[in-house]
């Protein structure tokens, strides 16, 4: 994930607020929040500075994703061209959807707030509307989720990281 925060740091640096880079990436599928963390660590931005812009950042896509995911893949599965696309990104997204199927909103939280290769709001937000889980409650879930991402991608990039770089 580093490489990819470097590579994406790098490309849009010289175009853009470095605060603006984390906002970005931190709304990037895989990247997310952790990714705009790790990106602002590296770039310099206090942590009080950095961590409302990367929640933020990536808060915005998941009612999105809550809300309209299944009606855009349905469409886009009737297309030659993307259906094989959108069942792998469904089977991916089912393949890591049992403890949310079986714990829903503590297994929700824990899927987003564990930051593993993966996991995340966005698959989180996923999973969730393929399981048609409550809108209320997953969004709950995903929000608890980010806050726990935060604190532990804090302490990585700003505490463990950020001790190693200086």
């Amino acid at each position: 994930m580093e490489s990819l925060v470097q590579l994406f740091t790098a490309y849009l640096s010289p175009y853009i607020s470095a605060k603006a880079v984390i906002f970005i990436i931190s709304m990037i599928p895989i990247l997310e929040l952790r990714g705009g963390l790790l990106a602002a660590s590296l770039l310099k931005i206090e942590a009080m500075h950095a961590i409302p812009i990367c929640v933020i950042g990536n808060i915005i896509p998941i009612p999105f994703i809550l809300l309209f995911i299944r009606q855009i893949f349905k469409v886009m599965k009737k297309t030659k061209l993307f259906r094989g696309l959108i069942e792998a990104l469904e089977n991916r997204a089912m393949k890591k959807s049992d403890t949310i199927r079986k714990y829903e909103f503590i297994g929700l939280l824990l899927f987003v707030g564990i930051p593993l290769p993966g996991t995340g709001a966005w698959t989180g937000a996923l999973i969730a509307s393929l399981l048609n889980i409550d809108i209320k409650k997953s969004s709950l879930a995903i929000l608890c989720g980010i806050v726990m991402a935060t604190v532990i991608m804090y302490v990585v990039s700003y505490v463990l990281i950020g001790n190693i770089v200086s």
